[in-house]
């Protein structure tokens, strides 16, 4: 088959469960913002951002690691039950510590009357951390179905008790308190938990993924290599560090916004902020699903004769996509945006740059294949560092002054910094030609459109988005026109020779 052919199966394999889960789970959004106030809403953003940081440590880079030694050595069940073994070490080390401690930990971020937070998301974390080697030797071993049905089992989970929690057993207490149903709630069900529900949801569904990979994990001969550990450990830890300053820079501007912001109320300015992320899940869904099957295409395509051109092929088909991405949902930001509460929609203005952000981030993941091939792991992290470096000079001197919008344009300029100096040393170690000329081109297009139809100004809903449509359309239409020239044999050239004819 051919190999982008195989990719993009492989991709829509894993994307299409995932996104419609996550579609799904996004629908959520509109129910939190309706439900919670701005400050409810911030803690939530405020929480996950911490969760997404404490999960690069607490998997460590064991998941890519188990990826490049399951190529190399011959003993695969090996690789897989030592990567297991040392991630149930871990994960148990820090529940139990983590619920120690959870008092002083909970003072410390500010939440001192929630203690239980801290108990409930060192279960999530610590749970979470042991799917991740199961989930990447089903990615391993091409099986595409069984990982996105997990997957979304976990997000279907998640939804259904949001639901239960938030909107089903208020309703029951409400409506039929008295009744055999409202007693029942009752027991299980106190409404001073509030935001905490979401929490206990994913908790819940944590739970439930685990259980259902419980095939996964003990179906498999026991046994710690401890050679191969460190072998491993010396591949990962760099992968770490990478993985901890990109969260940096994904995550820690919702980290300090409240610490920061000198004007107004920080934690509603914190959940607009979180709220208006959220609308660009498309992107985020995409890179997300790419790289799912991309990391295993890319190492299992190493030892092609093609690769590199293959490699090229992949970005310029990946900017073709996040750019329209970036267009659709600029022409529909008007629909889109309707997603969330009325309270929260004045933060609009940050969702172009968050998307053009995560397309930086993106291409900056297709790039990062040059170190992982050429086991020069500690280039990631010395990119990575640099960015969480601007990440923080740069949330420190714009959020006193622009609040949340200096924290997005922050973003922005850090992941395009560690695209551009990723693809510059890349060149150097392991050069690949990519075809910047029509891929310029595609972004070129796709930002003209979205400015021409920022400078319009057309007060009519309705014709806003017809002629909006026609920008995608116009779009869509360039990108098959390019790729058909290019595909196009050239013609062939007429001889002027009159013997030529006999030939």
């Amino acid at each position: 088959m051919n190999p982008l052919k195989k990719l993009a199966g492989q991709t829509a394999i894993y994307g299409l469960p995932t996104i419609i889960g996550r579609l799904l789970s996004y629908l959520l959004v509109p129910l939190y913002t309706r439900v919670f106030s701005p400050a409810e809403y911030g803690v939530v953003t405020e929480l996950y951002a911490y969760v997404a940081f404490l999960m690069v440590i607490l998997t460590y880079g064991m998941e890519t690691a188990f990826f490049r030694f399951s190529q190399k050595e011959t003993d695969k069940e090996g690789v897989y039950s030592t990567s297991i073994l040392s991630l149930v070490v871990s994960s148990v080390l820090f529940i139990a510590l983590s619920w120690m401690f959870s008092t002083s930990i909970a003072s410390a971020l500010g939440y001192a009357n929630h203690s239980e937070y801290i108990v409930w998301f060192a279960l999530i974390l610590g749970l979470d951390a042991l799917t991740a080697v199961p989930f990447a030797r089903l990615r391993e071993l091409n099986k595409a179905k069984r990982f996105a049905f997990l997957k979304s089992v976990n997000i279907i989970a998640q939804i259904g008790f949001n639901i239960f929690f938030i909107i089903f057993c208020p309703y029951i207490i409400k409506h039929f308190d008295n009744s055999f149903a409202g007693s029942i709630i009752n027991i299980f069900y106190k409404k001073e938990i509030g935001v905490g529900y979401i929490f206990i949801s994913n908790l819940l569904a944590s739970i439930l993924t685990l259980a259902m990979l419980i095939p996964e994990i003990i179906n498999i001969k026991f046994e710690f290599k401890k050679l191969l550990w460190k072998q491993m450990l010396k591949y990962a830890l760099p992968i770490m560090v990478w993985g901890m300053a990109g969260i940096v820079n994904e995550t820690f501007d919702r980290i300090l916004l409240k610490h920061l912001i000198k004007t107004g109320d920080a934690m509603s300015q914190l959940g607009i902020y979180g709220a208006c992320y959220k609308v660009s899940i498309l992107m985020t869904l995409f890179i997300q699903t790419f790289r799912f099957a991309a990391e295993p295409f890319f190492f299992s395509n190493a030892q092609n004769k093609d690769a590199k051109q293959i490699y090229a092929d992949v970005m310029k088909y990946f900017i073709i996509v996040c750019a329209f991405i970036f267009l659709a949902v600029m022409m529909y930001i008007d629909v889109i945006i309707l997603f969330v509460g009325k309270d929260f929609r004045i933060g609009a203005p940050v969702i172009p740059i968050l998307l053009l952000a995560n397309l930086c981030l993106g291409v900056f993941y297709n790039l990062s294949i040059w170190y992982k091939l050429t086991d020069q792991t500690m280039y990631g992290a010395y990119i990575a560092t640099f960015g969480a470096v601007v990440t923080l000079v740069l949330n420190f001197i714009l959020v006193p002054i622009m609040g949340y919008m200096g924290a997005a344009w922050a973003t922005l300029i850090c992941y395009f910094l560690i695209m551009l100096v990723s693809y510059i040393l890349g060149q150097k170690h392991y050069p690949i030609n990519y075809d910047l000329k029509r891929i310029m081109t595609y972004l070129g297009i796709a930002l003209s459109l979205y400015f021409i139809s920022e400078i319009l100004k057309i007060e009519s809903k309705s014709i806003k988005l017809l002629i909006n449509t026609v920008f995608v359309i116009i779009y869509i239409v360039s990108v098959i026109t390019f790729e058909k020239r290019k595909q196009a044999p050239p013609p062939k050239p007429i001889s002027t020779n009159r013997w030529d004819k006999y030939k």
